[in-house]
């Protein structure tokens, strides 16, 4: 189970970057394909491990399998994607998916996690940065300098992510505990690459949906780790009606 830290990574981070350098890079979809038949196969050897009525068979060919799999992705690792990887990624690259990689968990290695302030405190050098430009967020109902917004959208309870009307990530926010990973490597990244293969379908109906005025919203719940998240789609639209992206939004309602 440890492995899936691994997994994660490479799917948030590493696959961005290849994605930036060749959109058409399909063979990360089917890793990722492989990364979640493999997480499906830990569960079914679990759950063969725990059922009293499983014969001595029916546990060698549930490992098996398993082995057979991460053998499987670990051997595409080193001989097709790191490769293509080193190759295509220039070294700040590397250096960029490593700061980024210090905010998820590490296979096999026991350390303490980043603290949410070391995330919190890139976020404050981007806004000491451009301080000086004076930039406000002006409305009727009230101004926000860029500091203040930041904290606030910070201190909601819930995972947004926004995807512009061209179907690209442009922003995510950074909640206390945060329900899915989210890294930099994803911004400017298609919505359809950023989920699993077998859920991706789902999500390119509902975008389509807003696009072509047939929905506003869309809304359903799943089990995440004996937690029950709420997962909200709102379409965005301008003034006059125009779509102008979707803001994803999830919440853990346990």
């Amino acid at each position: 189970q440890d492995m899936n830290h691994h997994y994660i990574k490479k799917e948030n981070i590493l696959f961005p970057y290849l994605e930036k350098r060749e959109e058409k890079f399909h063979g990360l979809s089917i890793m990722w394909a492989l990364h979640d038949l493999v997480r499906q196969q830990i569960k079914d050897v679990l759950k063969t491990l725990r059922d009293e009525g499983s014969a001595e068979r029916d546990v060698h060919v549930a490992i098996g399998e398993l082995f057979f799999s991460m053998l499987g992705v670990k051997k595409k690792e080193d001989l097709i994607l790191f490769p293509v990887a080193t190759e295509v990624l220039s070294p700040q690259d590397w250096q960029e998916m490593y700061e980024q990689s210090l905010e998820y968990d590490l296979s096999f290695i026991e350390r303490e996690r980043p603290s949410l302030g070391e995330g919190e405190d890139q976020d404050v050098e981007v806004f000491q940065k451009y301080k000086g430009e004076g930039y406000q967020f002006i409305t009727q109902t009230g101004t926000l300098d860029f500091e203040q917004l930041l904290l606030i959208l910070n201190a909601l309870p819930v995972d947004l992510t926004f995807v512009d009307e061209h179907d690209r990530v442009r922003f995510f926010t950074r909640p206390k505990d945060r329900i899915f990973p989210r890294s930099p490597a994803i911004i400017g990244r298609e919505v359809k690459n950023c989920h699993p293969p077998d859920s991706v379908h789902k999500v390119n109906e509902i975008v389509e949906s807003f696009r072509s005025n047939r929905r506003d919203q869309a809304t359903f719940w799943i089990q995440l780790k004996g937690r029950m998240i709420l997962i909200q789609y709102f379409a965005l639209r301008d003034a006059k009606g125009h779509y102008r992206g979707t803001l994803e939004v999830s919440q853990d309602i346990t």
